[in-house]
């Protein structure tokens, strides 16, 4: 008789989810997704789709009763990094990290209190309860400051606020979009901006990776990513030496561990984001890309608790550019509009907009995913900060 693959459950469905889902399935899972919104298009390269909230924790819990998988691997969402977390500690899966740690790391406020009493270089910030306590906060630290929701990502609910009299309404919105009932009040750090993404095994990091980021619209929600990063030597290595100081102080387990951070002038790394989930929009294919490594499959290997002595540094990286298609205004998306040069330059793409779509918010609406590699790092930095024109997704007025 045959014996029935083990099942691994996806926290999520989503075209990000979908490397994840792909590398699952050549390990040899039956792969089950999750999500709530069935159009997702990762639902189609999974064995058995399982529709449910990944940000219910109770529900996600409740579903993975049911199905008994033998392992469960987030998708690109801080919540179902913590429900991932939660079904693994009460199904007694290996791959995680303790609820409460993930919760350290994914809320921005906990971040905040733990890199403070650890002596690593992060915003000074007070996480609030209420809008009393955020305003107070405010009068106590330095301005220009950012206030936002502990538990929201690409750039939802965060208001810069260079004046007292903005401070009201920016706390208004942060208190009505967060779900955990907190926001965080942090100084402003001035700086270029980056990210730095690792596999620890034995927590020491094993492959590392740094990028340069990219926005458009909005300067909250990252458009795009390069690498090779402009990062200095000493910078990579401080990173390294704090991720080994945090995997050390939380006794992380194998696998993934990305960190967003803002270089400042002096040459110093500080510390935005962590997560310990993969991160969006197709970003595990800019690594595939340019460091030539299956970053999917070792992400989904630690999850699962597989092995991980595959796993080791990258011996070039390529300049490859993961670029987010957008458009400059609301409206109906026309036509794409592609310059022949940055055109050729295309090696891999995910598009999931069509002409007829209606952008209500340009600042977040993305049409799909392209990579772009190139001849050389002078052609990547020649041609990377003007894609948003090279490669334009042209909409008229509704």
């Amino acid at each position: 008789m045959n014996q029935q693959p083990p099942t691994m459950l996806i926290a999520g469905g989503a075209h990000s989810d979908v490397p994840m889902i792909r590398a699952a399935r050549s390990l040899g899972y039956h792969v089950v997704t999750s999500g709530n919104r069935p159009e997702d298009p990762g639902h189609q390269f999974a064995h058995q789709v399982e529709l449910c909230d990944y940000s219910d924790t109770a529900a996600m819990l409740k579903m993975a009763r049911r199905i008994q998988p033998s392992a469960v691997c987030p998708g690109c969402n801080d919540f179902a990094a913590i429900s991932a977390a939660e079904i693994a500690f009460e199904l007694g899966l290996p791959g995680h990290d303790h609820p409460e740690t993930v919760a350290t790391l994914h809320h921005k406020d906990r971040w905040r209190e733990f890199a403070l009493k650890h002596g690593i270089a992060s915003p000074r910030a007070i996480g609030c309860r209420t809008p009393a306590e955020a305003a107070a906060a405010c009068q106590s630290l330095t301005w220009p400051l950012l206030i936002k929701p502990v538990d929201l990502t690409g750039g939802r609910g965060i208001n810069r606020v260079d004046r007292p009299e903005q401070a009201t309404d920016c706390i208004r919105e942060a208190f009505n979009v967060t779900r955990a009932g907190r926001v965080v009040v942090e100084e402003f750090i001035e700086g270029s901006r980056h990210g730095f993404t690792c596999i620890l095994r034995e927590r020491r990091p094993v492959f590392w990776f740094a990028d340069n980021e990219h926005y458009h619209l909005s300067q909250w929600l990252v458009s795009g990513a390069s690498a090779p990063s402009a990062l200095p030597d000493n910078a990579i290595r401080r990173l390294r030496q704090l991720t080994c100081q945090v995997a050390e102080e939380l006794h992380l387990v194998a696998g993934i561990f990305h960190v967003q951070l803002i270089l400042t002038p002096n040459g110093d790394p500080v510390i935005i984001e962590i997560c310990r989930r993969p991160p969006g929009d197709l970003y595990v294919d800019l690594v595939r890309h340019a460091a030539g490594v299956p970053y999917a499959e070792w992400i989904v290997r630690a999850f699962a608790g597989l092995d991980l002595t595959c796993v080791a540094p990258a011996n070039h990286v390529h300049p490859v550019t993961r670029h987010c298609l957008m458009t400059d205004a609301a409206g109906v998306l026309q036509k794409f509009e592609f310059d022949s040069v940055a055109a050729s330059k295309i090696i891999d793409q995910m598009l999931w907009g069509a002409p007829g779509d209606i952008v209500s918010a340009p600042e977040r609406h993305k049409f799909g995913i392209v990579f772009l590699k190139y001849a050389d790092a002078a052609e990547m930095e020649r041609l990377t900060p003007h894609l948003q024109q090279l490669l334009k997704c042209q909409t008229s007025a509704n």
